[in-house]
């Protein structure tokens, strides 16, 4: 059966067009498969690029110190790591090559991490330093290398380690130093004393480059400390002594000194002086020397001294003035002693005592309170002169009899008074007797006692009363 022309040509549309379906839908697929695949591919390279697994740290060195700075790189593959000093603009090292030409830097890998080795760094290695990678774009990161400096003092801008002022004027001292940071610089005195600083304020420590001393006195003179810091150990310093320099002056403190023929007798005299002053004795225009008839003896400390001089066996000949002269560049000054003659005390050699006097003595006197000796001592030796007055008559006698009878509680004294009497009428006996010691004779009492006149005699009687009342008070 034969098909008609129009049904047929319908057919083969129909086929035809599912064929160009069939081939669309082979087309996509593999579009998608290669879509698919490209995104794979992309997802892996991407993958595996190198990156960074940590920055690269700050690092802090000494100068003279190896630092090192380490820059960590994780699927490097075949790319290659780089290290740069940006404030040099110089490459150091590409991978496991050294470019520049400084031997102190070198590269070592280790576990993904490229150590760049500075070693004895200098300031001029201070900076930033970049660790690149060669990608495209390129990759990088930077850390900073600080090199610290120790301070040191300036020696050529600072003030020499001596130096030297007129007292009253003023100074200014200066101290400089270098280091990184820049050191801070103080003062102090070396003895721990304060520093007077423009006479008004005064420190245990100043701070700044320049310390200045207005009107400088001798108390001032020493050594000073400048000391400059700045965190970097060690700190350093430096010792400049100050020199005060005046003329001399002397004090003395005793200028007149006194002693026995026979004996040894010390002078002194205090100094001051700067530069070192020479120091000697003078007597009579010519210099004292040691020897065996003189010592002499000097004690320095600092600008002062202490000049002694020992006299041995004093006589006639050295008693006088003496003179203690100090010179130096400035001016020259000198003090005076005087040595003077004093008698040696007198020292009995016998003592034989008034028998009557001289028990009553002994008996009384300990007993007595020391306030009414020394006020009854006083009447006692002004009773002797009227007794010595009254030795020539009888009216006299009798008149001082008169007088003392009326005091005689408050004014006599038991035994001494009788002794003092005694040493009157005595006239020129052996055995002076100084006031306030009791009355004793060096050789036997004197005949004028036997031959007293009547009016003493009655002076005595009433003595006597005097005495019994007196014990009667007490």
């Amino acid at each position: 059966m034969k098909m008609q022309p129009g049904k047929e040509r319908k057919r083969a549309w129909a086929e035809e067009r599912r064929n160009w379906m069939l081939c669309l839908c082979a087309t996509h697929i593999l579009l998608m498969c290669a879509r698919g695949i490209a995104v794979c591919r992309a997802t892996r390279v991407m993958m595996d690029e190198p990156r960074f697994a940590q920055p690269i740290p700050n690092v802090t060195v000494a100068v003279g110190r190896d630092a090192n700075l380490p820059c960590v790189v994780e699927h490097l593959g075949g790319y290659k790591v780089a290290w740069i000093h940006i404030d040099r603009q110089m490459i150091l090292t590409i991978h496991r090559h050294v470019i520049s030409r400084i031997p102190r830097y070198s590269i070592t890998y280790a576990d993904n991490t490229w150590l760049l080795h500075v070693n004895q760094a200098h300031q001029d290695d201070r900076g930033y330093y970049m660790c690149q990678v060669n990608t495209n774009p390129m990759i990088s990161q930077v850390g900073y290398l600080q090199v610290v400096v120790p301070p040191n003092i300036l020696d050529i801008e600072s003030t020499p380690s001596s130096v030297a002022v007129r007292e009253n004027q003023n100074i200014n001292m200066t101290c400089r130093a270098d280091g990184f940071p820049t050191p801070k610089i103080i003062w102090r005195r070396e003895d721990g004393e304060e520093i007077a600083v423009e006479k008004k304020k005064k420190v245990l420590v100043y701070d700044g480059d320049i310390l200045p001393l207005t009107k400088v006195s001798r108390n001032e003179m020493g050594a000073y400390l400048c000391i400059a810091t700045n965190g970097v150990p060690p700190s350093v310093s430096k010792r400049i002594i100050l020199d005060v320099e005046f003329s001399p002056m002397i004090w003395v403190p005793n200028q007149l000194v006194g002693a026995p023929a026979g004996t040894d007798v010390t002078i002194d005299c205090h100094t001051e002086a700067h530069p070192k002053a020479i120091i000697y004795w003078v007597y009579n225009s010519v210099m004292v020397l040691p020897s065996k008839k003189y010592k002499t003896d000097y004690t320095e400390n600092s600008y002062r001294a202490h000049m002694k001089l020992t006299i041995r066996n004093l006589q006639y000949g050295d008693f006088g003035n003496y003179r203690c002269i100090s010179k130096n560049s400035l001016g020259e000054t000198e003090g005076s002693i005087r040595v003077y003659e004093i008698p040696l005390p007198s020292t009995p050699s016998k003592q034989v005592t008034h028998t009557t006097v001289e028990s009553r003595e002994s008996n009384i006197i300990p007993t007595l309170r020391n306030d009414s000796t020394k006020s009854l001592q006083t009447d006692v030796y002004a009773m002797k002169n009227d007794l010595y007055a009254g030795s020539g008559s009888s009216s006299a006698g009798s008149s001082s009899s008169a007088a003392s009878s009326s005091s005689m509680q408050t004014s006599l004294l038991p035994g001494g008074a009788a002794g003092n009497s005694l040493s009157a009428l005595s006239g020129g006996s052996k055995g002076s007797l100084a006031i306030g010691k009791s009355m004793f004779y060096t050789e036997r009492p004197p005949n004028e006692y036997a031959s007293s006149t009547a009016g003493a005699m009655h002076r005595l009687c009433w003595l006597g009363a005097g005495l019994a009342l007196l014990f009667a008070a007490l």
